[in-house]
């Protein structure tokens, strides 16, 4: 499976993941995702990858995490509409390979993927 990265140019941290990823000689699938928004499908898949829910992968800044209101009292699938409505509330990067995927927050943690 190749490497994908849901990128956001403007974002530092997301531009140090993708240089890294370059530099070990990968070509990842780059996905800028506030352009090529995720289905809700493909966000679950990637969820399950994580053993994660989408609380775990909310952004919390910025003006439409701060429209959710409380976002700890939304269920999972309330949320996970709300991302693929607005992936802005996506945080990134979220880097997937055949092993498995992870939100590289701090941006070392592509290693525990990769490494």
């Amino acid at each position: 499976m190749p490497v994908i990265i849901y990128h956001n140019p403007k974002c530092s941290t997301s531009r140090k993941v993708l240089g890294w990823l370059e530099e070990k000689g990968l070509r990842p699938q780059v996905v800028e995702y506030l352009k090529t928004p995720p289905d809700s499908a493909t966000l679950q898949k990637i969820l399950k990858q994580m053993k994660a829910r989408p609380h775990d992968i909310l952004r919390r800044k910025g003006e439409a995490y701060e429209a959710l209101g409380d976002a700890e009292k939304l269920g999972d699938a309330a949320l996970l509409a709300r991302m693929v409505a607005e992936p802005v509330l996506i945080e990134r990067p979220i880097v997937v390979s055949g092993k498995g995927a992870v939100l590289c927050r701090p941006p070392e943690r592509v290693w525990d993927l990769l490494g």
